[in-house]
Formats: structure tokens, C-alpha cells, sequence
């Protein structure tokens, strides 16, 4: 799905289906966050291991960004992240590459330091020569 379509697709409703209303509201607001601020990401959804991804193409390689939905809130694992400045040390995690930052409530999405995690990611891959040309 484009991040132009915000409405969720049938698998994005299957992985949801399985928690509570206030995790399935967390993690809509979580892929709406996600999907403003990342322009022309594409969303792959993993019903299976229960995963909302976000990328640039299927390959795991090109993934920026994931919501992992839990009973305690919505897990948003950002890719390389331990490539990343991270000041307010919201990072969670034990990956050499990959962590995660807990969200709790919608409250969290407005996060200064999310964000900026967010645009840091971006601006790797574009470093990098990663992300698609427009």
C-alpha cells in the first residue's frame, strides 16, 4: 500500500485484530504517524509475525521503519537505528543494528526526539544513496 492510501488494507486489519481496541488504535495512529512523516514508503505487512513494515521495496534491506503491536502498546523498530544519534536515549533494544522505541500511548507520537530519530533514518539512506529517486 502507498503511503498516499492511509486507510488500512485487510492484512493491516488481521495483524490489529488479535489485541485489545487501545492497541489497535495506538498502532493506527503509529502507521498514520509513520506514513506523514515518510514521504513515498510503501507498506508491506507481515500477518504471520505480526508486523507493519515500511520501505522501499520488499527486501528487508530497504526497510526504514516497523510496528510490532504488543499487549503493553506498539513497538516502532527502526532500522540501523544503532547507526543513529539517539541524545535522549529513547532507543530500546539489544540488536547490533535494530532497536525500538516503546509507545504507550498516542501521546508518544509527538515526541520530539521520535521524530527526530525518524528523519535521522531518512537521512542515512539518503547519505547512502538509498532511498529512490523521486
Amino acid at each position: 500500500m502507498s503511503a498516499k492510501k492511509n486507510i488500512p488494507g485487510k492484512d493491516v486489519d488481521a495483524v490489529l485484530a488479535l489485541y485489545a481496541p487501545e492497541i489497535r488504535g495506538l498502532a493506527l495512529a503509529a502507521r498514520d504517524f509513520v506514513l506523514g512523516m515518510i514521504p513515498d514508503i510503501t507498506e508491506m505487512v507481515d500477518v504471520k509475525a505480526r508486523i507493519i513494515g515500511f520501505g522501499y521495496s520488499v527486501r528487508y534491506a530497504d526497510q526504514v521503519c516497523m510496528l510490532m503491536p504488543t499487549k503493553a502498546g506498539v513497538n516502532l523498530g527502526i532500522a540501523y537505528a544503532m547507526e543513529l544519534p539517539d541524545p535522549k536515549k529513547i532507543l530500546e533494544g539489544t540488536g547490533k543494528l535494530h532497536r525500538h522505541v516503546k509507545l504507550k500511548s498516542e501521546a508518544d507520537l509527538g515526541n520530539a526526539a521520535l521524530k527526530n530519530l525518524l528523519k535521522a533514518a531518512l537521512a542515512r539512506r539518503e547519505r547512502l544513496k538509498l532511498t529512490p529517486k523521486k
